[in-house]
């Protein structure tokens, strides 16, 4: 999906929420088999319900991985389910040497068709570029993460005065464009997101944190927010375990309802 198209879906629904399938075997309602078919039926229905309010979903991998050959299966499955007009994100986190990394941009942009990847920064230059070489699809790069243990890395001070994120943010842009880069910012960090705009000032930010995690979506706009809009912020467990019973769809279409709701009224603002 090309920037364009993401912008103006954007812009028609007034939304730019995604909404992430971080869907727990364990946590599947009550009523549904903790099975493949169980998390196919449950991501469908969850898709279903959601599609109208949100312009994104992002898969985490990992639930699916540890499920083995079943689990893989539930996730091309869910891929395929999920509608054209929407942007589709593999939150697997990969990055490696130049020809390791070309076979995971393989995997989640050919054999499974992501329009995205996120991707750790860590080993430099050479694990990012095999993602970039792809036409119409995103490398999103792990900037300043919401979990607490982002300050052992992360928000460290460079002998240059930089925290280590913002060097991250400042080298990796300059590596493509912002039809081709995103970077990943957590909500929690919501005080930083006006000096990250300073950095990056057109790319998008995929913005995790807000829900479960108590980011809040009002601060994130405020300090955020660009010509474009430019941020995808995902909410998973807030929308998708709404309800642990049989109203479980319905109940994850009026929170992702919410979000967008609100994100209506802070872009009109």
């Amino acid at each position: 999906m090309t920037k364009n198209k993401l912008v103006e879906q954007i812009h028609s629904k007034q939304s730019y929420l995604c909404v992430g399938l971080d869907t727990d075997i364990e946590k599947l309602p009550a009523h549904l088999p903790k099975t493949k078919e169980g998390v196919i039926a449950f991501n469908k229905a969850i898709i279903d319900a959601t599609a109208p309010y949100c312009v994104s979903y992002k898969i985490n991998t990992a639930f699916y991985e540890s499920q083995g050959l079943k689990g893989w299966e539930a996730m091309e499955a869910t891929l395929a389910h999920i509608p054209s007009t929407h942007f589709t994100i593999a939150d697997a986190k990969r990055g490696d040497i130049g020809n390791t990394s070309a076979q995971y941009a393989k995997t989640f942009f050919e054999v499974l068709p992501f329009d995205a990847i996120t991707v750790a920064p860590y080993m430099g230059k050479d694990s990012i570029d095999p993602f970039l070489a792809y036409s119409n699809k995103w490398t999103i790069v792990l900037g300043l993460t919401s979990n607490t243990g982002s300050q052992n890395f992360e928000q460290q001070k460079l002998v240059s005065g930089q925290f280590l994120y913002e060097s991250v943010l400042e080298q990796v842009a300059s590596w493509g464009t912002a039809e081709q880069l995103m970077f990943v910012v957590g909500a929690t960090k919501a005080e930083e997101f006006a000096s990250i705009r300073k950095i990056i000032p057109n790319y998008f930010l995929l913005v995790p944190g807000v829900g479960a995690q108590g980011g809040s979506l009002s601060e994130v706009t405020k300090y955020g927010k660009n010509d474009a809009v430019g941020l995808l912020v995902n909410a998973s467990r807030a929308v998708i375990f709404a309800s642990g019973g049989t109203d479980y769809a319905e109940k994850a279409a009026i929170a992702a309802s919410e979000y967008a709701s609100e994100m209506k009224g802070l872009l009109s603002m």
